[in-house]
């Protein structure tokens, strides 16, 4: 696998590692007991800590990463298996 295919994989793992790390550890105004101000929504976030999540999404992509590009090299899970019904190659 070359070495572009990598950080391209790693840049889609990254971004969807942000997304799923965005609601954890995150508190509204009500939560953490903070007064709201006029017209503000009642879901925004009291402590949003972008620099925590882009470091957390750092390291779990790298990990998700590395997982992936090892099992591409030694074959571990191929896509013939990931193939739950439908024809099978006799």
């Amino acid at each position: 696998m070359q070495w572009t295919s990598i950080l391209a994989i790693y840049a889609l793992f990254w971004v969807v590692s942000a997304f799923i790390l965005l609601p954890f550890g995150v508190q509204t105004h009500d939560e953490a007991g903070m007064d709201k101000i006029p017209g503000q929504a009642e879901s925004a976030p009291a402590n949003f800590q972008p620099k925590l999540i882009a470091k957390r999404a750092t390291v779990l992509a790298a990990a998700v990463t590395a997982v992936y590009v090892i099992n591409y090299a030694y074959g571990w899970i191929t896509a013939e298996d990931l193939i739950f019904w439908g024809p099978t190659a006799n």
